[in-house]
Parts: C-alpha cells; sequence; structure tokens
C-alpha cells in the first residue's frame, strides 16, 4: 500500500503573453485609461455633461506627430474628429475608422476633462490635458480660430514670409504667404480652400499637425494673409 499523499494533478501551463494587434492610437487611449482609472479612484468630480447644445464647428480628419527625445522616442496618432463649441466651452471627439469613440475632451471656464471608456480624468489646463492626449502641449484653444483660417484673437501673430512658401522657380506672393505664425506655431493655409491646414512647432520636440475638413469643397475662399496682433 502507498502511504504517501496523493499529489493533485498539475494544471496547464502558463501561455506566453502575445502582443495585441492594436493601432497605435487604441493602445494609447486604453494605457490612458488605465492610468486615469488608478487616479480617480476616490475622487468625488465627474466631467461636464456633453455639449449636445452646441452645434457642430468642424469636422475632419487629423494626424499629429511628435518627433523623439532622449527620454521617449517619436509619437504619432491619426483619427476623425468633430469639434464643438469654442477654445472657451466646448469638446473635441476623436474617433476610430468605423466611427467609434475614442476619446473625447470636454472643457468650460473651469477645468478640462479627458474622457475614455476607461475613465475620465481632470486637468488644469486645455494645453494640459493635450499634453496628455497628444503627447505635447497643442493650443487647443487656438484651434477654432486656425481651423476658420485665421489668428486666435487671445495671442499676438504674424504673416508668414512669403519666401517661406515660394514655389521652386516662382516668385512667392507679394507681402505675406497664405497663413501665420502664433504662439510658436506656423500655421500654413496655402491649400485651405481644399480644407486643408498645416500647423508646425519647430521649439524641440518639433510638432506637426495636419489636418483635413470634411466638405471640402464648401470650405470658405482663402483667407487674406493674417495681419499683426487682433484686438
Amino acid at each position: 500500500m502507498n502511504g504517501g499523499a496523493a499529489r493533485a494533478p498539475a494544471g496547464p501551463a502558463p501561455r506566453p503573453a502575445t502582443q495585441g494587434t492594436e493601432s497605435g492610437l487604441l493602445r494609447r487611449c486604453r494605457a490612458l485609461g488605465l492610468a486615469m482609472s488608478a487616479a480617480l479612484l476616490g475622487a468625488c468630480a465627474s466631467a461636464p455633461p456633453a455639449t449636445e447644445n452646441l452645434a457642430l464647428t468642424a469636422s475632419g480628419r487629423l494626424a499629429v506627430r511628435v518627433d523623439a527625445t532622449a527620454e521617449r522616442p517619436a509619437q504619432s496618432l491619426s483619427a476623425a474628429f468633430e469639434w464643438r463649441g469654442d477654445g472657451e466651452r466646448g469638446e473635441l471627439t476623436l474617433l476610430s475608422p468605423l466611427g467609434s469613440r475614442i476619446a473625447q475632451a470636454r472643457w468650460t471656464p473651469q477645468d478640462a476633462w479627458l474622457v475614455t471608456p476607461e475613465g475620465q480624468a481632470r486637468f488644469e489646463s486645455l494645453e494640459a490635458l493635450a499634453e496628455r492626449a497628444f503627447g505635447e502641449r497643442i493650443p487647443l484653444a487656438a484651434w477654432p480660430d486656425w481651423l476658420a483660417g485665421r489668428p486666435w484673437p487671445g495671442a499676438a501673430s504674424a504673416p508668414l514670409a512669403a519666401a517661406a512658401s515660394a514655389s521652386a522657380g516662382g516668385a512667392g506672393a507679394a507681402g505675406a504667404a497664405p497663413g501665420f505664425e502664433q504662439l510658436g506655431w506656423r500655421v500654413d493655409l496655402a491649400r485651405y480652400s481644399e480644407g486643408r491646414i498645416e500647423a508646425q512647432r519647430s521649439a524641440p520636440p518639433a510638432v506637426a499637425v495636419r489636418i483635413v475638413l470634411d466638405k471640402a469643397d464648401e470650405a470658405p475662399p482663402r483667407p487674406a494673409a493674417a495681419g499683426a496682433k487682433r484686438p
């Protein structure tokens, strides 16, 4: 007779971890949502309700790229977007290629919130929210004016130099190129009549934002060259 204790059958061997095939944007938002969930334990405040009462200001597609630094690799994301409201009160919704909501920024004069399917987080400013969402501080408060093809009235601006957009072997437009510089960004409106806007920040890490507005065939005529500071 065997007096030893019976040994329990061994369980299945652990399965090796596999790496998902999510897009960079979805992985970024999932990681952000997990971090927000941890930060929100015990929090009482909640994000402002969605602003259904605000008319749709703009929609289209955007792509953001942030150059690499010594501490992190280059970052990029692309998504469809819907913008409602203005720089004081509104919301920016990022959508997947299938139309599902990936993330939504909501802001009021008091605070700003980033909402994802995994949770929500509060920020002291819209720029701080942009840094978490995009990887760098992007002046979202100025975007409603930039999307309309004009400088934001909250800061000084200057027209782009005509030589900057002159074609090879050709002469630039008299006076100024279509676009302006503001807040350290170069906003190129050369293709604004096609619904295309490009904004670049050269200060390291360099950031490039490319926007293609919906209904490009209905875009307003290209605005005149931006002047200096608006009142």
